[in-house]
């Protein structure tokens, strides 16, 4: 009888520190996301206020309050901050943010860290989209109008291929389906970079596929943003189902989850936000794999916490990225060298650590 009670005992202590450890790491998360947020909120003022024609906070301040309340511009301050650095800022956290959004999605959905929102095509298919663009000489409307038609079709074929070939591994067939599909439009840019005209469509192409927010304005961040939240609604809703997909088609179904249709929608809502953007900035790559795992070292993987510390700390990397892009040399580096330059290492470190933080 003894023996029973200092068992329940036991075990009561053991829930009691299990409550209390739950709790910590709870204010634990919040602290961080928190953070983040504020960190995110500083890096854009000082990224509005860096540039060849520096802005003081009372030149920010003015400028906002002159526009908010309808009054006429004064000055080069206002037409700088209104016209470029604000544009241009809020266009780096959205791209970020749905990249890393994405990335993350992707990566809960088919249980593998490499994972990013290139596995199934779709920034090379937008990317062959807006290469016909400029090579057919269209309008900047049009060039991103077929660079967002080109990422979806991409994805959509991949997942036809999928369906029409019968295995008992779905995500191994999408995965491999992406790749030759991948492949293929990446032949045909090729093939469309040696038909371009060498003085003017080139150097268009190749500056569009590395990446860049330079053209970017107020229109096209209007036309992007509903389309990234029109993705970004189902991986909220669905974030607990996402947590369950990662255990396993097997376990998901056991659990009452329907691991198709989920998967299929998943897919549907990352893939809508990375064309919506790569259909605004080009091709920026290593943003979407290495984000998410870095949130996923601070706020564990948990997707209830780790899609918003994926949005934010991937707006904030995008907007740190294209702040050095237009700050340290002469002319403006694409985004996509950048990227490459500091994610490549970063992501052999990672390599490095082996498993930790990735389960």
């Amino acid at each position: 009888m003894v023996e029973g009670r200092a068992t329940r005992d036991d075990e009561t202590a053991l829930s009691r520190r299990a409550a209390v450890l739950a709790h910590v790491r709870s204010d634990h998360n919040v602290a961080v996301l928190a953070s983040l947020g504020v960190g995110l909120v500083a890096l854009m003022l000082a990224a509005i206020s860096i540039g060849q024609f520096p802005l003081s906070l009372t030149d920010m301040a003015g400028a906002l309050w002159r526009a908010l309340t309808g009054q006429v511009p004064q000055g080069q301050a206002d037409t700088v901050l209104l016209s470029i650095r604000l544009p241009r800022v809020l266009a780096s956290v959205l791209v970020g943010a749905a990249l890393a959004a994405a990335g993350a999605a992707y990566q809960g959905l088919f249980r593998n860290p490499l994972v990013s929102p290139d596995i199934l095509g779709v920034s090379t298919g937008a990317g062959l989209g807006a290469v016909l663009g400029i090579f057919l000489s269209l309008p900047v409307a049009g060039i991103q109008l077929l660079a967002f038609a080109g990422g979806l079709a991409t994805v959509a074929l991949v997942y036809v291929i999928g369906a029409l070939v019968q295995n008992r591994e779905p995500v191994l067939v999408l995965v491999l389906a992406g790749v030759v599909v991948g492949s293929l439009a990446g032949a045909a840019i090729s093939l469309l970079k040696i038909l371009a005209d060498p003085y003017d469509q080139l150097p268009a192409i190749v500056f569009w596929l590395l990446g860049s927010l330079s053209s970017v304005r107020g229109a096209e961040i209007w036309s992007a943003a509903p389309l990234v939240l029109l993705g970004l609604i189902p991986l909220v809703l669905l974030r607990w189902r996402i947590n369950v997909l990662s255990l396993g088609d097997e376990e998901a179904k056991a659990l009452g989850v329907e691991a198709g249709r989920l998967r299929l929608i998943v897919i549907a809502a990352a893939t809508l936000m990375t064309a919506s953007v790569v259909a605004v900035a080009g091709v920026i790559g290593w943003i979407g794999l290495v984000i998410p795992h870095l949130a996923r070292m601070l706020v564990g993987p948990n997707f209830n916490r780790l899609l918003p510390a994926a949005l934010v700390m991937g707006g904030g990397y995008m907007l740190l990225i294209d702040t050095l892009a237009r700050t340290i040399a002469a002319i403006e580096i694409p985004l996509g060298v950048l990227t490459a330059i500091i994610g490549a290492p970063f992501f052999l470190w990672l390599l490095a650590r082996g498993q930790e933080g990735w389960s």
